[in-house]
């Protein structure tokens, strides 16, 4: 049995991971910004799974001695840390860059950066003092380098959090630490949905067709993500849903298998 800190689990794929590492017989810790989001998804959770099993503590990962509280949290809880993944973010309306509110810029850029370095700094930490544990960033878009028009400000964020990890890697190299990626590709969450709400129909109409040959749900994705997770043992490790060799047969196929994934979905 292994114990997981989630950053950013109340919902999304952080939600998905943690779901699918309980019904796999681990031990997770749920963390959002608000008391009551993660007070519902402990429940929730508690009631699908076992309780005990369970923990949440409330957490704005822009704040570090609140990130430091949350590893604290999880080792009275559950004793030893295993894997600490760095989920929480947020993301942004496609809009020109100049026309982005300054608030959210620093929003954006504190929780998608800044926090998420706290959190590397704290977890690892904690796992060079335990001797050993994994540690995940979650990539999206950006990480590769790929450009969006009006997604500048996210794909930034995520360009930076891909170095972050390939040098925690090579920091840790030659230790009982592993450091990796995780990269769930297109998934349909609100956080990725929220960009087409008010936008033209013909723009979401659109986009509807490419999510429909590339896209995920959440259920879909998180269980490969989690076993291989719990699986891997290489530092500097990629861990892919959406392969090339995936996307290629995707586009191949896509006349043939006529995917529908928004049929209970309204945007």
């Amino acid at each position: 049995m292994k114990t997981i800190i989630i950053t950013g689990s109340t919902r999304g794929i952080g939600y998905g991971l943690a779901d699918n590492f309980l019904r796999l017989g681990h031990q997770v810790v749920i963390s959002g910004r608000s008391r009551d989001s993660v007070d519902l998804i402990v429940e929730k959770l508690g009631n699908l799974h076992n309780q005990e099993r369970v923990g949440g503590f409330p957490c704005d990962m822009r704040d570090c001695d609140r990130v430091e509280s949350l590893w604290n949290y999880g080792r009275e809880r559950f004793g030893e840390i295993n894997i600490w993944i760095n989920n929480a973010g947020i993301g942004q309306s496609q809009t020109d860059f100049w026309d982005l509110d300054i608030d959210l810029i620093q929003d954006l850029v504190d929780t998608n950066i800044t926090g998420a370095m706290f959190g590397a700094k704290v977890a690892l930490a904690g796992f060079r003092e335990q001797g050993r544990g994994a540690f995940y960033n979650m990539e999206g878009l950006g990480s590769d380098g790929r450009q969006v028009e009006g997604l500048t400000l996210y794909g930034t964020s995520k360009r930076a959090l891909n170095y972050l990890t390939d040098s925690l890697a090579s920091e840790v190299k030659g230790t009982d630490v592993v450091v990796g990626a995780l990269s769930p590709g297109m998934v349909l969450t609100d956080f990725i949905l929220s960009r087409y709400k008010g936008k033209d129909p013909s723009e979401w109409e659109n986009a509807r067709k490419i999510f429909n040959i590339l896209a995920d749900k959440v259920e879909t994705v998180t269980p490969y993500l989690a076993e291989k997770i719990l699986q891997n043992k290489k530092n500097g490790a990629q861990i892919n849903w959406l392969t090339t060799p995936k996307v290629l047969w995707r586009f191949m196929s896509a006349g043939i298998s006529k995917r529908d994934l928004f049929q209970d979905l309204e945007i």
